[in-house]
């Protein structure tokens, strides 16, 4: 493909990513409409239930719409939802070519947006820029390819791999900064998740704090446009009472193991995961499955290092987000991941796909490795 297909879709790229905060459980897509060299319509989808990234680019066009080339971060879709098809739309504005950046994952798509537009005479192509669209919408992927969300764990450390001091205190280990990034992270998240230790220790609400965000008006408009965020709290043996802030701070929801008396938290107007129970903790791997089906793309945890080392020894950590501040806390403090391994080779490899200084902290961003 030419340098200018190469535009085009770097340029609905950047378009898809200001649905960053507001598209759950829906992906993020843009859609740029070009005619003669020049750019006729642009889009970007917004929230669920609103107009796809095609709609708002069809109708920035209009009649100029025909004969152009819709360059679309993911694969038009070819079945009603809440909208009606956005290849059915393609087709009758006339346009002539449409280049996706990859196929839909969605199995009601899969591959038959682009065959409907094929077969009533539209040059159809897929595959440029696919990787960068992949990155924009990791969880709606997971939750298509994998059956669960993707899974972030964000993590504050001293320099020496501590996360509080013995007693628990742990306000503030990084910097403000820090702080704000989280925020934003928080905000781009379809699910919070934390443990009873965490609630308990630091009286968290784990809300989005929109003056907190360093966002531009429109973007922190729309963070907020769906806050609070969902947020989950994993409490098999129901310790953490509804008077809790994490309760008070808005509807929420509570993961316990099945059988377990619930019935204050919903009166109080919280949901109730009823959980399987994997000794002596609640089975993540279920939990996971679970709100894949009610619809969760991206999962951030947000605990201590019981619950986060469980997660990582489950292998469920797709992403971490480790903030590592410029301080000291000793033997005594508390570790990173509480995750006993016996032999070095045993200590899963990350690969660190970002580096960055946040304020006067390291942000580190890293996968396991799949060597």
């Amino acid at each position: 493909m030419s340098l200018s297909d190469h535009a085009a879709m770097a340029r609905a790229l950047k378009l898809a990513r200001r649905g960053l905060y507001s598209t759950h459980p829906n992906p993020r897509v843009g859609c740029v409409l070009v005619r003669d060299g020049a750019v006729v319509g642009e889009g970007w989808h917004v929230r669920t239930g609103e107009p796809h990234a095609e709609v708002h680019a069809l109708r920035a066009a209009g009649e100029q719409a025909r004969g152009a080339t819709a360059y679309v971060t993911l694969e038009p879709c070819s079945h009603h939802g809440r909208t009606g098809p956005c290849a059915d739309a393609l087709l009758a504005a006339g346009v002539s070519r449409v280049v996706a950046a990859m196929q839909d994952p969605n199995p009601q798509v899969a591959g038959q947006g682009l065959a409907r537009l094929r077969a009533a005479g539209v040059q159809v192509e897929s595959g440029l820029l696919e990787a960068e669209a992949r990155e924009l919408n990791p969880g709606f992927i997971s939750r298509m390819e994998r059956g669960r969300p993707f899974v972030r764990a964000k993590l504050g450390m001293s320099l020496d791999g501590r996360t509080a001091m013995a007693s628990g205190e742990s306000q503030w280990i990084t910097g403000p900064q820090a702080r704000q990034a989280v925020q934003r992270l928080r905000a781009q998240s379809s699910l919070i998740i934390s443990g009873a230790d965490t609630v308990l220790a630091d009286q968290a609400r784990l809300t989005v704090r929109g003056a907190e965000l360093g966002l531009d008006e429109e973007q922190t408009a729309l963070a907020l446009s769906r806050c609070p965020p969902q947020r989950l709290l994993i409490d098999s043996r129901v310790r953490v009472p509804v008077s809790a802030p994490f309760y008070q701070a808005g509807p929420a929801w509570l993961a316990c193991k099945a059988g377990s008396d619930a019935s204050a938290y919903r009166a109080a107007g919280h949901a109730v995961l009823e959980c399987t129970d994997s000794r002596p903790h609640i089975d993540l791997h279920a939990l996971l499955a679970q709100l894949a089906a009610l619809q969760i793309n991206e999962v951030l945890v947000e605990a201590g290092p019981r619950l986060a080392g469980a997660f990582a020894a489950a292998g469920l950590v797709d992403e971490f987000w480790l903030f590592q501040a410029p301080v000291l806390l000793g033997s005594n403090a508390r570790p990173l991941l509480d995750w006993p391994l016996e032999r070095l080779a045993d200590g899963p490899r990350l690969t660190v796909i970002e580096r960055r200084m946040v304020g006067n902290d390291q942000l580190l961003i890293a996968r396991p490795s799949k060597e």
